[in-house]
């Protein structure tokens, strides 16, 4: 089992930032990519970013490049996601995900392919 634990959210006003951060442990060094998901209220789930353990290769929605970045620290079992420029429509329960095992690049934003996630963790930005 794998358990993973996000940190970071709050609340920020409009063209602030903020950094989350996704703390994993149980069985940490089974993991091949992680991936960082939000859910607004009365939407659904939605892809924001995912980086592969090995390697670092870092995948984006459209909505998020150039303002947030996804990084991970392997030997902290850590994986973050770095939010500037916020826009209130980033208003969301933001989630980590952990995929254990091969993932093809195009299925890296399908939530369906991830193994294991988090608690979630609420980012509200004010206009």
């Amino acid at each position: 089992q794998v358990q993973l634990v996000e940190s970071g959210g709050g609340l920020v006003q409009a063209g602030g930032s903020l950094r989350l951060s996704c703390a994993a442990s149980g069985r940490a060094s089974s993991g091949y990519a992680m991936g960082w998901f939000r859910q607004a209220q009365g939407k659904e789930r939605e892809f924001v970013a995912a980086i592969k353990w090995s390697g670092g290769l870092t995948y984006y929605a459209d909505s998020v490049k150039g303002r947030f970045t996804i990084s991970r620290d392997n030997n902290q079992n850590t994986v973050y996601l770095q939010m500037n420029s916020l826009k209130p429509e980033d208003t969301a329960v933001y989630y980590c995900a952990r995929r254990t095992s091969f993932l093809a690049a195009q299925s890296m934003a399908l939530m369906t392919a991830y193994d294991y996630w988090g608690q979630g963790t609420q980012v509200t930005v004010s206009s």
